[in-house]
């Protein structure tokens, strides 16, 4: 997109972490004039994504999200390597599916769980097909596993990427541009601006995740738990997943041996240190995946609120003229920030979007009439 098929030069991006640093740079991308405020500080330590195992799994994510989050993210997988193309460094991506295991006793829950991704195949079909695989398929996908499991599934083409290495590219990107600034510990809110008056930002585009609570006010914070290990002796080499009637952990490998540990799931807003219940499940269940998690080093605890709306779903919508909101991107952020990405910079472009459709967005997702014509307007005074 080039900026002349912008409606602005100028814009102001609130929010510093994923999909605001996606967004500020895809506007700088296409020639527009962008400042970045950010209540924190470069380091994104406020961000949902800062606290993320970062895994681009639509399928395995199927099992809590319904078909328009499937969908955006499958669309995302592909992108995702177009967007890593424009920055300054390369950040850690791959796509070498995701493999699902169960201890024995967890059979049904396993069959309930292969049910739901088979249906979820029929609504979406082109997704990969998943694979049923007995001890010797999961023991040519990840040799170390040995034979502990009898049975497993195997999701083709999912990926993952490492979220903090990608912030931090972001970050570097954005800094080198010269159609960027960025202005750390400067929370700013929509009302501050008049965009579109003279002196004042063509557009204001709010990122700010829970930070945006009070001027939408059905946003709420669902609690999540991640571990961080060092553990140089498990050789698994793409994200497992362990079914469990409680919780489904997570394990999903990085670069230089690193593994990020999560599963939990709380309906609360607190950001206090993770609870010793929490922990020790979570390591628990680690260990019985792959003895070699006793020898781990545990490099950080870490729990961070998701911004969720009323319906689990994202949305983009459009309060007053030249104001869009971006939010309620859950656990789903880093499989779905490329498609809200898309579904953004469409509805500026043209005042709609034939991917918010695609993707079954709800209504809420899709500027109203009003909103487009406001927008129509930009681009043909």
């Amino acid at each position: 997109m080039k900026s002349a098929d912008l409606p602005l030069r100028t814009a102001a991006v609130l929010g510093g972490g994923l999909m605001g640093r996606l967004l500020a740079l895809e506007l700088a991308h296409a020639g527009c004039q962008v400042d970045l405020f950010e209540a924190g500080s470069a380091d994104a330590e406020g961000a949902a994504a800062r606290v993320a195992a970062a895994m681009l799994a639509p399928l395995a994510e199927s099992a809590v999200a319904p078909a328009p989050l499937v969908r955006m993210g499958h669309h995302a997988l592909d992108r995702w390597p177009q967007l890593l193309a424009r920055l300054s460094e390369p950040v850690f991506f791959q796509r070498e599916g995701t493999l699902v295991l169960w201890h024995r006793q967890d059979t049904a829950e396993a069959q309930r769980l292969a049910r739901v991704l088979e249906s979820t195949a029929r609504a979406v079909p082109e997704l990969p097909a998943m694979q049923q695989i007995d001890s010797a398929g999961i023991a040519s996908l990840e040799p170390s596993l040995g034979q502990r499991f009898a049975r497993g599934l195997f999701l083709p083409g999912e990926g993952q990427l490492d979220n903090r290495a990608l912030l931090a590219t972001l970050l570097a990107t954005l800094q080198a541009s010269a159609n960027v600034r960025l202005h750390w510990h400067s929370a700013r809110s929509p009302d501050e601006f008049s965009p579109g008056a003279p002196g004042q930002p063509d557009w204001v585009f709010d990122c700010r995740g829970l930070g945006a609570k009070p001027q939408w006010n059905t946003l709420r914070g669902v609690r999540g738990e991640v571990i961080r290990v060092h553990a140089p002796e498990v050789g698994l080499s793409r994200p497992t997943r362990l079914v469990h009637p409680r919780y489904p952990l997570y394990i999903a490998p990085k670069p230089e041996g690193v593994f990020v540990i999560g599963a939990t799931e709380i309906e609360s807003e607190d950001r206090s240190a993770a609870s010793v219940r929490s922990t020790l499940e979570l390591l628990s269940a680690a260990y019985a995946v792959h003895s070699g998690f006793a020898e781990a080093r545990i490099i950080e605890i870490a729990t961070q609120c998701r911004p969720t709306l009323a319906d689990n779903l994202p949305a983009i919508r459009q309060p007053r003229p030249r104001v869009m909101q971006i939010n309620g991107l859950y656990r789903h952020g880093f499989m779905i920030a490329p498609a809200m990405l898309d579904v953004a910079m469409q509805l500026l472009r043209d005042g709609h979007s034939p991917l918010a459709t695609q993707f079954g967005l709800p209504a809420l997702s899709c500027l109203d009439a009003d909103a487009a014509a406001a927008i129509e307007s930009t681009i043909h005074p």
